[in-house]
């Protein structure tokens, strides 16, 4: 099964080639596609020597400008389908995301639709260093996305997550068109609105080692408008077939 993990990045000179580094040592064969908005700090010309550091496993998307986090997810998604990755995943680049959880993500698709690294469900946490008020901020929006879309889900604006191609295949990326953590949110809503199972997977969330948070207040007005909006946006979804069922 080939699984290829879409990290999309905007200056991430400093933790690319680390982060690279880090899931090359991972007891599994992946390979890595990065979506590069055309990053002022070289980004996606270190991303072109590590494709021939390590000879394609590495594989790079330029973009001509800053088009945001979910239009590079979804463009990433797409090319991973087109080059036949069986198992796509998602990821940030500054190391937020535990790598050493990733095999674990991976190995829950052989019986769910999609798979989250979870900070909500039990045993999953947040930096310890964060303020509190950062701590509240994150729970928040989690409860405000998750009540008014009714969703299961625990942790829906999380970024750390892998799919099978059958589940993101079946679903309309193209009318997709959130950026910021509000991305998250809508791809758990439609994959849940087509009956999709998901597996959350504790992990422990830290903050990014070097470089600078995306995160904006631009953003939390996005997330919190856009949570409304996906309520009339797919109610014409209807339930597919998912793994446990063709099973």
């Amino acid at each position: 099964m080939k699984t290829t993990i879409v990290i999309p990045t905007f200056n991430e000179a400093e933790n690319l080639p680390k982060l690279v580094e880090a899931i090359f040592k991972l007891p599994m064969d992946i390979n890595l596609l990065v979506v590069d908005d055309n990053s002022p700090d070289g980004t996606g010309d270190i991303a072109e020597k590590l494709k021939i550091e390590t000879k394609g496993k590495v594989s790079v998307l330029h973009r001509k400008g800053k088009l945001g986090l979910g239009s590079a997810y979804i463009t990433g998604f797409q090319q991973a389908i087109r080059e036949g990755a069986d198992y796509i995943g998602q990821m940030d680049a500054d190391f937020s995301h535990p790598i050493d959880k990733l095999p674990d993500l991976i190995e829950a698709l052989n019986q769910f639709d999609f798979v989250l690294g979870s900070r909500y469900v039990k045993g999953g946490s947040l930096d310890e260093n964060w303020p509190f008020w950062r701590k509240a901020l994150s729970g928040f929006g989690n409860l405000y996305a998750r009540t008014i879309l009714g969703m299961k889900i625990k942790d829906v604006t999380g970024g750390f997550r892998v799919w099978r191609k059958e589940t993101l295949s079946s679903m309309p990326l193209e009318r997709v068109r959130s950026n910021g953590y509000i991305f998250q949110v809508e791809m758990s809503y439609v994959a849940t609105r087509l009956g999709f199972v998901c597996k959350e997977i504790p992990i422990h969330f830290a903050d990014r080692r070097w470089g600078k948070s995306k995160m904006s207040f631009r953003i939390q007005i996005e997330a919190a408008f856009r949570t409304w909006v996906l309520l009339g946006m797919y109610r014409d979804l209807n339930k597919k077939l998912t793994l446990q069922e063709r099973k």
